[in-house]
């Protein structure tokens, strides 16, 4: 059966039409799909009881299974999702004042590399579908009360985003959707570590969603050592390929720099990663690092995080210190995932 979140627009107008139905129907549908708590086909109580059978017998609707769900204080809700073919992702709710973000995957696993990084310990299975995505969005969603909805979308969760973007781009096109989940543009992160020519393609797109770049090195030696990819491409041509990026779509960029007690976190990177961004418009997250089980990488001291961002508030450089929300929940991206495999 095809998956009815599959963000082809015009597959369930098709399938409509073939039932000679009025095309009003698809447009019902999609209404209960992204903009209710309805959680079957037969939750969709204004269709006839028919054409709610015909629909179940057609289509899937939940691919996945939630293998684990976990809450903290703080209000975050990750979520570990089984897909059909066994395999396991993760997504997170976060609430924060009257926003509701979702941070969404978009592989199974990761093949960049980082070597602090959870997801990509074991590698990389393979990408997910639009499908998979958007379930992701609608899981999240309804975790949350009826006269709430989600608000931000970051696609900063398992897998290197710009890397699967021939499924991203449809799933964030149905995000923004007013018939979808109706999200602006404007208020939907990407996440990368940085490719130079995947980057361009997606300013070739003409879209307006906001841009990350993780960089969590200011030169070429040390990020090759924490980030091996970079040895396929190097600082430069990331921040060229940013800069486009910025020229074409008019939305600032934004740099992420996971800071590593002892290893990034020092005077001399502080001026290096100044000198790297002085001059650009951009806003620089500094994350403390949300320490991973069998990794040496530790969170540094607050007094080094304070002393790292005032040389760089010092420079000119547009910073925040991004609050860890969800650490004693496996927040950090693909610790849930490993804790139950």
């Amino acid at each position: 059966m095809q998956h009815i979140l599959d963000p082809d627009t015009q597959l369930l107008d098709a399938w409509v039409t073939q039932q000679r139905l009025p095309i009003f129907r698809a447009a019902q549908i999609r209404r209960w799909i992204y903009a209710s708590q309805a959680e079957s086909f037969a939750d969709m109580t204004n269709l006839p009881l028919e054409l709610r059978k015909e629909l179940a017998s057609h289509f899937q609707w939940w691919t996945t299974r939630t293998a684990a769900h976990q809450k903290a204080e703080d209000g975050t809700e990750k979520l570990l999702l089984e897909l059909a073919d066994g395999k396991k992702i993760e997504c997170v709710l976060l609430r924060d004042g009257e926003r509701r973000t979702i941070c969404i995957s978009t592989q199974v696993g990761c093949a960049m590399g980082c070597v602090f990084c959870a997801s990509g310990l074991d590698g990389v299975d393979r990408n997910l579908t639009s499908g998979e995505i958007v379930e992701q969005m609608l899981r999240l969603g309804r975790l949350l009360p009826a006269d709430e909805r989600l608000s931000h979308i970051v696609v900063m969760g398992m897998g290197e985003p710009l890397a699967n973007l021939v499924n991203l781009m449809p799933a964030l096109a149905i995000a923004s959707q007013q018939e979808g989940l109706g999200i602006s543009p404007r208020r939907i992160t990407i996440s990368t570590v940085g490719l130079p020519t995947a980057m361009q393609r997606l300013a070739e797109a003409a879209v307006s969603y906001n841009l990350a770049v993780s960089l969590h090195a200011a030169n070429d030696a040390l990020r090759n050592k924490l980030v091996p990819v970079n040895t396929k491409s190097g600082l430069t041509p990331i921040l060229t390929a940013a800069d486009a990026y910025f020229e074409a779509s008019g939305r600032r960029l934004t740099y992420e720099y996971v800071l590593l007690g002892g290893v990034n976190d020092r005077r001399e990177d502080a001026l290096q990663l100044a000198g790297l961004l002085r001059g650009r418009p951009a806003l620089l997250n500094l994350i403390p690092y949300n320490p991973v089980a069998g990794l040496p990488y530790k969170t540094p001291a607050a007094e080094t995080v304070e002393a790292f961002s005032s040389l760089l508030t010092e420079r000119g450089i547009n910073i925040q210190v991004r609050r860890r929300k969800g650490s004693r929940i496996d927040a950090a991206c693909g610790q849930l995932r490993r804790t139950k495999a």
